[in-house]
């Protein structure tokens, strides 16, 4: 399955109590939260928890031979070539010049140390997954200007470099590595996708001339304010959960916002929100918000994520969202105004807000 068109569906480590089977999703079956399954298996454990890692009882890299007849099967015309999970130590090792049309390379799962691709494949080459391997530097695509899509997932990476030429990338993705700067973008200003969650960023910064971005993924970081946001007026979806907001003041140079993602911070109000109306889901979910105030012209809402907030009064959720005829689905599990009276809440919850068809993942029975 090529990288975007994976279903994000990985929850960050600092989710609050919600059970698994009242996670909220949108209507396509997406929870917003990372692309990356937090459950899956990588080859490479070892390589998040330990900077130093290696296999003590492996042989050098170099001495280390991959099987030769590894895509002797494979079609020479091949546009795509699919290798995961297959213990790759090397590129080279795989012959890949004799594919002269080779455009999707998926190396994922392996024990890829350095990127060493054949030249040969430098004129078609369009997209490039490197998911889970020992990469710890960006070297060796000088060539290669025709990549659109790059994922550098689950490595060992500590900076973003030599890119700049790489401008005609619309995908970029260094989920859990460990960066701690978002640097050397400038020149990929045709990107519409990237995903920096889970790493150790600090500071939004470097996305100034990045116009064409819809969708940022900055989850599972150390990111206190946001800001360096203001050129991006194309940009739909913002995921920043689990960081360490404490405001979302300024989310007011995004109005055409349609999907916002800041749960698990520490946001105590939602009123910079009053310019985003274009919002469609919105998930503040395990936050102390005790307030709906800023969601009142938030005409389009269809899916509103709040549970394991401090909302203490249905009335507080009719004022604000009563008249929000687009509004489908909502969660409040976890507020005082469900672990006060658990056994009424859903009944309170439908009458205040009759429009809804879910709440806390279950479908409203129609009478």
């Amino acid at each position: 399955m090529s990288t975007k068109d994976t279903v994000p569906n990985a929850e960050p480590e600092a989710n609050g109590g919600s059970s698994k089977s009242s996670t909220p999703q949108s209507k396509s079956g997406w929870d917003g939260k990372l692309r990356v399954n937090k459950q899956a298996t990588l080859a490479n454990p070892e390589a998040l928890s330990d900077p130093d890692y290696s296999d003590e009882d492996a042989p050098p890299v170099d001495q280390i031979e991959a099987d030769e007849d590894l895509l002797d099967g494979e079609d020479f015309e091949s546009e795509e070539i699919d290798v995961q999970h297959s213990r790759v130590s090397t590129i080279p090792a795989l012959h890949l010049e004799r594919f002269k049309r080779l455009r999707r390379l998926c190396l994922r799962q392996n024990s890829i140390q350095r990127i060493e691709l054949p030249p040969e494949l430098a004129s078609t080459l369009e997209e490039l997954e490197l998911y889970d391997n020992l990469v710890k530097h960006i070297d060796g695509l000088q060539d290669f200007t025709h990549l659109q899509i790059l994922d550098l997932s689950y490595n060992k990476l500590k900076h973003i470099k030599n890119l700049a030429h790489l401008t005609k990338l619309h995908h970029l993705y260094f989920v859990q590595n460990r960066l701690s700067n978002i640097e050397n973008l400038e020149a990929l200003t045709e990107l519409v996708y990237l995903e920096l969650g889970a790493n150790r960023i600090r500071e939004i910064q470097g996305l100034e001339t990045l116009t064409k971005l819809e969708h940022l993924w900055l989850g599972q970081n150390r990111i206190t304010e946001l800001k360096g946001l203001d050129t991006l007026t194309r940009l739909r979806t913002l995921s920043i959960q689990a960081n360490r907001l404490t405001s979302l003041s300024g989310l007011e140079a995004l109005p055409q916002l349609t999907e916002l993602y800041v749960s698990d911070n520490r946001i105590t109000s939602l009123e910079p929100l009053r310019a985003n109306s274009k919002l469609e889901i919105l998930d503040f979910q395990t936050n102390p918000i005790s307030s709906l105030a800023g969601l009142e012209d938030l005409k389009a809402l269809e899916n509103l994520w709040a549970s394991n907030c401090e909302i203490e009064d249905f009335r507080e959720i009719e004022r604000a969202l009563r008249d929000k005829e687009k509004l489908e689905e909502v969660y409040f599990e976890g507020n005082p105004v469900q672990k006060q009276g658990p056994v009424l809440y859903r009944n309170k919850i439908r009458l205040t807000l009759p429009q809804v068809l879910k709440i806390d993942a279950a479908y409203v029975k129609v009478a």
